[in-house]
């Protein structure tokens, strides 16, 4: 809930979908660039524009221009329909972008005239524009009719940027409705966060908790880094490796996050929520509290010290059904205080345990507040957190990350997004004494081939569907040539299609030969010959063309490649000698 006295900052990410804007509140004093950057925001990737109270900001000024009031940063629809098909009607982008700016300007006397004021009124009045807006050019310019998915490709859904292969996608993300990556050989990755990351407080400090997905499978993890940094450099950092179907113990990955809990200050006398913790159909054993004090707790005397202040509060939970309607009365979680004489910001997590349930959680301030100048006495209600029950739901065939961090000078919220690793796959090895070894790393050809056709997530085919023995002999071939395969697929493919990528590597096709999987290489290969002569030729049959090369000739290939150097796409250039 955002009140009239505070400022409020609304991110519209689509104006063609005003109702699936984010509106948060801004801490009084900051600037827009210093809001942007805690929000971990360094630059949009779209172009965006910026309107404070109905006016425009430049780039220039955002690092000067306090938020106080409303300010809206609107993300512009680029061209391009989608699939290739075009789709974008320009009629329709010029009449939202005429909804905009009326709701901009006439936002804030609508809702002036309903009864509310200050920023509230321009938030409300310009919600009720944009919605009755956006209604109206649906209505006489509607949006185009999506084709039918194709079953042959993506289910018809647009796949994000490969955080691997794109250099704008690369970065850890939370990549909803994706497939979990599949890593064979030597790779850096940008693992996929497997859950929602979040912070906590400890002595003053804060630790940022992030679990990330390697991929499916075994991994021998060579390195693990931040950008181009190995983490070993960063003291505070600690990290754990979880192994296929191994619990994470570093820290509890399930953890959700009230949303309505965004900063609200604490006062005497009245109760802030209350909120509801988890959503319908969850559990959670521990309710976590954020406390801020961002002015610090003091009473600058008349000698020029800090005399001590303190503060209290009390935090209440009650039991809720999946309606959200209370089982029981409100309870006290916990009467907290603080006393201290300092300008440091401080910033306190406390954790409580509950009976397995849904909560909603409120809060309120026990003592007044000092508004003396000369005191900093205000505190806030950081974030509100529940810890679920029942454990993990990670699938058993995936190899995670746990990370824990210690915010820093050293790390930055956009530092913590750029976590990488260096892995090798590990692989089972088939011979025909032994039959499957047990997993070892390797940059096999064959043996990512073999993995393809037997996993869980390719084809499931049973041994005796598969050439082993054609697979066993190429590997050998491979390996005394150096051929190795080392990709991510982290996109939708199929198994056909991910076959005949690893195995071009090695100069080879599949081929189904009797319902099992064959490999074949081109190589050289001991031929039939015959000699022609005039007697077994047919007269005026033979004839010969000299054919020479020309300007048009081509006397070099340029052949492009991913990098295991740069790890970034590298090409190289071949001449002919003498060219």
């Amino acid at each position: 809930m955002i009140h009239a006295e505070q400022s409020a900052v609304v991110l519209l990410r689509n104006p063609f979908q005003p109702t699936q804007r984010e509106v948060m509140v801004a801490h009084p004093g900051q600037t827009i660039r210093q809001w942007l950057g805690n929000q971990g925001i360094a630059e949009f990737d779209q172009p965006t524009v910026c309107i404070k109270n109905g006016t425009p900001v430049l780039r220039a000024d955002w690092a000067v221009t306090p938020i106080d009031g409303v300010v809206l940063f609107i993300t512009l629809p680029q061209g391009g329909g989608g699939g290739g098909g075009g789709g974008k009607n320009p009629l329709r982008t010029v009449l939202m972008i005429a909804v905009m700016v009326v709701a901009t300007v006439y936002g804030g006397p609508l809702g002036a005239s309903l009864g509310f004021s200050g920023n509230l009124a321009t938030a409300v009045g310009s919600a009720i524009i944009m919605t009755a807006g956006s209604a109206l050019v649906s209505a006489l310019v509607p949006l185009p009719t999506p084709n039918m998915p194709s079953f042959a490709g993506s289910g018809g859904s647009l796949a994000q940027p490969s955080p691997t292969y794109s250099l704008q996608g690369q970065g850890n993300y939370a990549r909803l409705a994706q497939p979990i990556p599949v890593v064979y050989g030597r790779h850096l990755v940008y693992p996929d966060l497997a859950a929602t990351p979040y912070g906590e407080y400890q002595g003053n400090e804060q630790f940022l908790h992030q679990l990330h997905c390697i991929g499916l499978g075994e991994y021998d993890i060579e390195q693990i880094r931040i950008e181009d940094t190995p983490m070993s450099s960063f003291q505070e950092v600690t990290y754990q490796i979880v192994p296929p179907g191994s619990p994470v113990t570093l820290f509890n990955p399930d953890v959700v996050t009230a949303p309505e809990v965004a900063g609200q200050e604490l006062l005497a006398g009245t109760w802030t929520g209350g909120f509801a913790i988890n959503p319908a159909d969850s559990e959670v054993t521990h309710i976590g509290i954020d406390i801020l004090l961002p002015r610090g707790l003091y009473y600058a005397n008349d000698a020029g010290g800090l005399d001590s202040r303190s503060a209290s509060w009390k935090v209440e939970a009650r039991a809720i059904d999946a309606e959200g309607d209370p089982l029981n009365d409100w309870f006290t979680l916990g009467n907290e205080s603080l006393t201290a004489a300092t300008t440091t910001p401080q910033r306190r997590t406390y954790r409580y345990p509950v009976a397995a349930g849904r909560y909603e959680v409120r809060a309120t301030r026990l003592d007044g507040k000092d508004t003396n100048s000369r005191a900093g006495h205000e505190v806030r209600w950081g974030e509100a957190r529940g810890y679920l029950a029942g454990g993990e739901t990670f699938p058993d065939n995936v190899t995670l990350l746990a990370i824990r961090m210690r915010a820093t000078d050293n790390l930055s919220q956009r530092s913590s997004r750029l976590i990488n690793c260096i892995v090798t796959r590990k692989l089972p090895v088939w011979s025909a004494e032994s039959g499957w070894s047990s997993t070892l790393a390797t940059r096999s050809i064959a043996w990512a081939f073999a993995d393809i056709l037997r996993a869980s997530y390719g084809a499931k085919l049973l041994d005796a569907r598969i050439d082993l023995a054609a697979l066993a002999q190429l590997d050998q071939v491979w390996a005394g040539r150096g051929d190795q395969f080392d990709g991510v697929f982290d996109q939708q493919v199929t198994v056909w299609e991910a076959l005949t990528r690893v195995a071009r590597c090695g100069r080879a096709v599949p081929f189904l030969q009797g319902g099992i999987v064959r490999l074949v290489r081109d190589e050289a290969r001991s031929l039939p010959v015959a000699l022609f002569s005039p007697r077994n030729i047919v007269k005026n049959s033979l004839k010969i063309q000299y054919v020479m090369p020309g300007e048009e000739t081509a006397d070099a290939v340029t052949v492009e490649f991913f990098s295991s150097r740069t790890w970034k796409p590298d090409e190289v250039t071949v001449s002919l000698p003498g060219s």
